[in-house]
This record gives C-alpha cells, sequence and structure tokens, in this order.
C-alpha cells in the first residue's frame, strides 16, 4: 500500500473474531439511520420504480420471450449481484461499497478507476429521469415541447429534486415509500381488473409473423430494468443495524421489483390482443385505458412521473455518497467529503452530480447513454473479479452475510452475467467505444493527478490507515 494513503480518521481494525470497521466520518454516525422500509423502497428505486419500459421486451421478441425473461433473468443477473452487493457491503460497512472492494482486492488504481466508470454511468442515468418527467408532462402542457419552456423547466426540476435530496436521506427513504406505493397501485388495480380477461394462450405466443426480432433491443431492455443493485452499496454507512438490514432489504427489494415487473406483464399480456409493434414504451397506460378506462391511464402516466422522481432521488444519493465515501478513503480531496450542518447531507456530492446531470441533460443521449451502460459493463466485470479475489485471498474473514457457495460454484454463478456483460460490450458502436476510451483515460489521469496532489501537498485529505486484514 502506497505511503500517501497512511494515516488515521478511519482505522479499519479487524482479528480473527472483527470486521473491517465503518470507515464512515463522525458527522455520519450522528445522522439519522436510515431503517428497513426506506432502505427497500430507495433500493427498488435504484434498479426499477415499477414496470415503466418493460414494453420494448414484447416489442422486439414476443410475449413469450418476454415472459421468460423477466422471469429467469433476475436468476442469472438479479440474484447474483444482490448476494455479491450483500456479501461485501456487510464485509466492508463503508460509505464508498464497490470502491472500497476494488481497493482491497486490488489495490487503489484500480478503486480509484471503478469510481470513475460507476459515477460517469451514474450521472448519465440521473441526467435521463428530468428530461423524462418533462417529457411526461408536455402530453398535458404542450408548451414543455421544445424551446426555452422546456430548457426552463428541466432545469428548475431537477434543481428542484437535488434540493429535496439535499433534505436528508432518511426524509428521501420515506418520500420513496410513498412514491413506491403511490406508483405501483395503479399496476396492481390493472392487474386485478384484468384476470377474468386473461386468455392464457396469449402467454406462449412468439410474436407476430412478419416482425424481424431485434435482440439488441431485447437483451438491453432485460438488462436496464434489472440492473443496478449494488449503487446502493456507496451509503450503506448511513443504514440502521446494516449487518442484518441491508441484506434483508436487498433480498426484499429483488422480489418486490420482480413481481412488479412480472404480475402486470402477465395482465396485459394475456388480456389485451394488440399488434406487438404497439408494445414501445409507455404501452402500458395505453393497456390500461383498454382494460379499465382513461382515470387509470391517467394515473399511470402520473405514476410514471412520480417514478422517475423516485429513480432521480435514489441515483443522486448513491453518486454523492459515493464522493463522499472516495473522500473518506482518501481517494479525492477531504473537501469532497463535506456535510451540510442542517441536514448531515453530502452536499458537495449532491452539487457536482447535479452540476454533471445538467450539463448532460442537454444532450443528444443516444450514444451518450450507451457509453454510460458500456462503462458501468466494465466496472461489474471488475466487480466480480474484486468478489472473487478476495474470497480466495481472506477466505475465513467473518462476513455476516455469505453467499452460500464454495470458490468453483462462485465462479461460475459470475461467469453467466459476465458473459452477458462482455455480449452487451462487443455490440458497442465505435463511437462508444471512443467516448468510453476518453473517459476511462480521463478516468486514469485523475488517478495520477490526485497521487500528485497528496505528495505534493497542494490539497488537504482525510488521514487513513488501511491495515491488512487478518484471518
Amino acid at each position: 500500500m502506497t505511503e500517501e494513503r497512511q494515516a488515521s480518521v478511519s482505522r479499519m481494525t479487524e482479528n480473527s473474531e472483527q470486521l473491517p470497521m465503518n470507515t464512515t466520518t463522525k458527522s455520519a454516525k450522528k445522522s439519522k439511520k436510515l431503517s428497513l422500509i426506506p432502505l427497500i423502497f430507495l433500493i427498488y428505486f435504484e434498479v426499477a420504480g415499477g414496470p415503466y419500459g418493460e414494453e420494448p421486451a414484447v416489442q422486439s421478441a414476443g410475449p413469450l420471450l418476454a415472459i421468460l425473461g423477466f422471469l429467469v433473468f433476475p436468476f442469472i443477473w438479479s440474484v447474483p449481484e444482490a448476494m455479491i452487493t450483500a456479501e461485501l457491503s456487510t464485509t466492508f460497512p463503508g460509505n464508498g461499497g464497490f470502491i472500497v472492494w476494488a481497493d482491497r482486492a486490488f489495490g487503489p488504481f484500480w478503486g480509484s478507476l471503478m469510481g470513475t466508470w460507476k459515477f460517469l454511468s451514474g450521472v448519465i442515468n440521473i441526467a435521463s429521469f428530468p428530461v423524462l418527467c418533462i417529457s411526461y408532462m408536455e402530453k398535458l402542457f404542450p408548451i414543455f415541447s421544445s424551446g426555452l419552456p422546456r430548457y426552463l423547466a428541466i432545469l428548475f426540476s431537477t434543481l428542484l429534486l437535488s434540493f429535496l435530496n439535499y433534505t436528508g436521506l432518511a426524509i428521501v427513504g420515506y418520500v420513496a415509500v410513498a412514491l413506491g406505493v403511490v406508483s405501483l397501485a395503479p399496476f396492481i388495480i390493472m392487474s386485478g381488473i384484468a384476470i377474468p380477461k386473461i386468455r392464457p394462450h396469449r402467454w406462449i405466443s412468439l410474436g407476430q409473423k412478419g416482425v424481424k426480432r431485434d435482440w439488441n433491443l431485447y437483451f438491453n431492455t432485460l438488462f436496464w430494468n434489472l440492473n443496478f443493485w449494488d449503487n446502493v452499496s456507496t451509503l450503506v454507512g448511513e443504514v440502521e443495524n446494516p449487518k442484518k438490514n441491508f441484506p434483508r432489504a436487498l433480498f426484499s427489494a429483488v422480489i418486490l421489483t420482480c413481481l412488479a415487473y412480472i404480475i402486470p406483464l402477465l395482465a396485459v399480456v394475456g388480456s389485451v390482443s394488440v399488434d406487438q409493434r404497439e408494445w414501445e414504451t409507455g404501452f402500458m397506460a395505453n393497456a390500461a385505458e383498454m382494460i379499465s378506462g382513461k382515470w387509470l391511464k391517467i394515473w399511470i402516466e402520473i405514476g410514471a412521473v412520480l417514478s422517475a422522481i423516485g429513480l432521480f432521488e435514489a441515483q443522486l444519493s448513491s453518486c454523492s455518497f459515493q464522493l463522499l465515501g472516495m473522500a473518506d478513503l482518501a481517494f479525492l480531496p477531504k473537501f469532497f467529503g463535506l456535510r451540510s450542518k442542517w441536514f448531515d447531507t453530502p452536499w458537495v456530492g449532491i452539487l457536482l452530480a447535479t452540476a454533471f446531470s445538467l450539463g448532460m441533460s442537454y444532450m443528444n443521449f443516444t450514444v451518450i447513454i450507451s457509453s454510460a451502460n458500456f462503462l458501468y459493463s466494465l466496472g461489474m466485470l471488475l466487480e466480480f473479479a474484486s468478489f472473487i479475489w478476495l474470497r480466495r485471498k481472506f477466505p475465513l474473514i467473518k462476513r455476516p452475510y455469505r453467499v452460500p457457495m464454495k470458490l468453483p460454484s462462485l465462479v461460475i454463478m459470475c461467469l453467466i452475467p459476465c458473459v452477458f456483460l462482455v455480449f452487451v460490450m462487443v455490440i458497442a458502436t465505435k463511437v462508444v467505444l471512443y467516448i468510453s476510451a476518453l473517459m476511462t483515460v480521463g478516468g486514469i489521469v485523475w488517478y495520477f493527478f490526485i497521487k500528485l496532489c497528496k505528495s505534493k501537498k497542494w490539497l488537504k485529505f482525510n488521514d487513513y490507515v488501511e491495515e491488512p486484514l487478518v484471518e
């Protein structure tokens, strides 16, 4: 370990019976902690936010493959990612999450690069949610469809949502609960009304003749709707009794998310007979009108806006606490770890993540989001490698939650989603490759710049000592 990372604010003391201690700052220990139910809904909004966006799976591959995808994909992607997140987050329970894992497995260079990949992919995702909100609002208020009114609406909605995040993670958690209940309720009602109209033979349809399957769209739809389980690891230091509540929240959120996707999908596919090509994003609202009436369609459209708000809040929390965690671990200057005196939130992280997302919200998202997908895939490959290496390197370390498999089985479990990640990267365009390479080079340059700042003492960093894990 390099000399510049040796000091002492957040000691991780371990022995044969101990875990690494929480590396959060003192102010974090005084803050109001997240309890189980708000944490479940925060994770839910990190990943999904409701069945909005699952429709292209039907459009691209037909009803049967869409249903099978949302039944099978969670077991080969979501469950392994959630289990790995639960094990590593409870073993290293501090704000920083995947950065800590890569650092402890392979060293500070890889921890810093992981931070670059994950932060950039995160803020690009954040940028899309205010745009989505305005896109739904313009159906009711056409003035927001273009020009200055649209730009101002995106600006003020982003600032307003960021201020809500600033008021505290506990408040954001309870807001997530309310948003989750209100946005899911119309789908529960729609599914109940649809039951008498369901014709099971529609579930096994492979699709309409003459409609070519779009495998790229199909797999990307599954990927984006069932991803990002590890994002919540960056704020594990804010969780009440994380060793107990974190695994419970993750697995509860997995069940909630999967049911929220599959039940409405079964209900609509089984009860509505339409051209497969009509299953574009937003079709669920049209289906609700067919099943019950316009009132339910309007509720689902409002729910889409509420879901986008929940997604924004959850992912902004993850990005801002990631920066705070990196400051705690001396990957970033001490300034990045500053918290609000009133709400104890990482205001510098919130401000920077908001600024990044605002800058990207006015850009063409097609290539940028594909680049975020590529960067996230790189980060996940490193995350799976870190998990395997830490199990091999420290097999006897006490883990509050432990994936119940031996190392060979774990390697197989990780290889399956890794194959999918490689597939996502292989199908990327040259432009995406160039942008992703440029961002990665920027992350490498940033690491060495920070290293130089430490050696020259140009900036102040938290003192941090990382003692070897003793088994």
